[in-house]
């Protein structure tokens, strides 16, 4: 899946690598029962329902995507540890310079992180100036861990952001 990114948005959205239907369907999280595209409509991110051939257009609302891992796909446990990049996707927080970062798994933060484990929400450390979130994943499969909490605290930082740039805050 191509990079959606620009300089200066509000939020990056980074996963670990697309799923295999995302990569039949060129689109970022088109598994049915993926929560990923609802969640962001409901927390404020975007202002309507988007579908996930619509991917692109995240730009039109401050959003990037991008996952840690731009060379395989499928599931986090068929993914080989050396096809995950943290010092590329490093390098592309640097050059575009969003607000905040959100790794929408544990799983994509503890690999950025390099740590066995890692908590929901605003993370202490920053990248390059951006403040770091880890949300729960949308996925279908994470379910279990499902919680809505972390991904409403991301949409409030983002709403303070846009209102005091005074863009749409949803």
């Amino acid at each position: 899946m191509p990079d959606v990114l620009a300089p200066d948005l509000d939020l990056v959205l980074c996963g670990t690598a697309p799923s295999r239907a995302s990569k039949q369907a060129g689109a970022y999280y088109a598994k049915p029962g993926n929560k990923f595209w609802p969640t962001l409509h409901l927390v404020g991110l975007t202002p309507r329902l988007m579908r996930p051939h619509e991917y692109a257009d995240v730009l039109n609302h401050g959003l990037g995507l991008t996952d840690l891992c731009k060379t395989e796909w499928g599931s986090d446990h068929e993914l080989t540890k050396q096809a995950f990049d943290v010092a590329g996707f490093t390098e592309k927080i640097a050059r575009y310079r969003p607000a905040a970062v959100a790794f929408d798994s544990k799983n994509a933060g503890k690999t950025f992180f390099r740590r066995a484990t890692v908590a929901y929400g605003r993370q202490e450390e920053t990248l390059c100036g951006a403040v770091i979130f880890i949300v729960p994943s949308p996925s279908g499969r994470a379910s279990v861990f499902w919680d809505e909490g972390p991904w409403r605290e991301l949409g409030d930082f983002v709403a303070r952001r846009r209102v005091l740039r005074g863009a749409w805050s949803g």
